[in-house]
């Protein structure tokens, strides 16, 4: 008999807290737009924070209650947010392929030289915080990759020549890789074939330039002289081009020393850097 009654009270509860569940999941019910999951299914699902959100989520509420446009998630590009106004019957000003993170700094292991053996964590953040990193350089890349762990859209790899290559085709302009730099070294620009960088962003005298990297900036100002439309003025001891200026005309990579100035579409790649290398070990040989 008392295991009876001990089954019974056992089940008498259970009805009991199955009743309550019940009761507190009518009271406490919220009701939910179904466009939400239907705007979420139309964003990529990376989850990436470019919008100010935590996740897709969360955009696709804010985008259905009008807190946010249709054409602020910037990794969807112009054809998701075209989708999204077309399913809430909104507009959007989305009329411009996203921005193209750009690595700014060509010192790769063969121009470049190490203050130090670093043996700790490969991560950029650890290596900065110990003497400002291991390369004589304290502003150049560090080649540990943080960028390329953070871009979830696998548009970054590190190459053989110890620094980030940037795929334009998957690139969605999501800056999650500028952010992620301890170096500021990434920079989202406007997706173009004309236009030369400087690509550099070091701050040191020229001297100190030239004996940590031989592309680095030496500020000797030749290419400012030499720019036919003014579209080259100095950021401290750091030449900076006005892409909008900026005419495509050439002299001041020509002019340029160190070879610090580059087409934009003509970046050195890791194999052109590691064939430069080459040829200045035959040079000096």
């Amino acid at each position: 008999m008392i295991f009876i009654y001990a089954i019974a009270a056992l089940g008498l509860i259970g009805l009991l807290f199955g009743l309550g569940l019940a009761t507190a999941a009518k009271v406490f019910h919220v009701e939910t737009d179904p466009r939400v999951e239907e705007v979420n299914d139309l964003l990529p699902g990376a989850n990436c924070g470019a919008c100010g959100y935590p996740g897709c989520m969360k955009f696709a509420e804010a985008v259905v209650k009008g807190e946010v446009g249709p054409d602020d998630c910037i990794p969807g590009g112009e054809e998701v947010s075209r989708e999204i106004a077309s399913l809430l019957g909104k507009e959007t000003s989305s009329s411009s392929t996203p921005p193209l993170a750009t690595v700014f700094c060509i010192g790769d292991i063969y121009r470049t030289t190490d203050s130090f053996i670093y043996d700790g964590v490969k991560d950029c953040a650890i290596d900065a915080s110990f003497y400002d990193g291991h390369k004589a350089c304290s502003y150049g890349c560090l080649g540990w990759g943080n960028c390329v762990r953070v871009c979830p859209f696998d548009a970054i790899r590190m190459g053989s020549h110890g620094l980030p290559v940037v795929d334009p085709e998957k690139c969605t302009g999501c800056e999650l890789c500028a952010k992620e730099c301890p170096r500021d070294l990434i920079k989202m620009l406007p997706r173009g074939d004309e236009g030369y960088l400087a690509l550099c962003t070091s701050q040191d005298r020229g001297k100190t330039v030239s004996k940590a990297c031989e592309v680095g900036c030496i500020a000797c100002k030749a290419c400012v002289k030499v720019c036919p439309v003014d579209a080259i003025e100095m950021d401290g001891k750091l030449a900076v081009i006005d892409l909008e200026k900026c005419t495509d005309c050439g002299d001041c990579e020509e002019k340029c020393p160190p070879g610090t100035i580059h087409r934009r579409t003509a970046i050195p790649t890791e194999e052109e850097a590691r064939a430069a290398a080459e040829q200045k070990e035959k040079e000096t040989a």
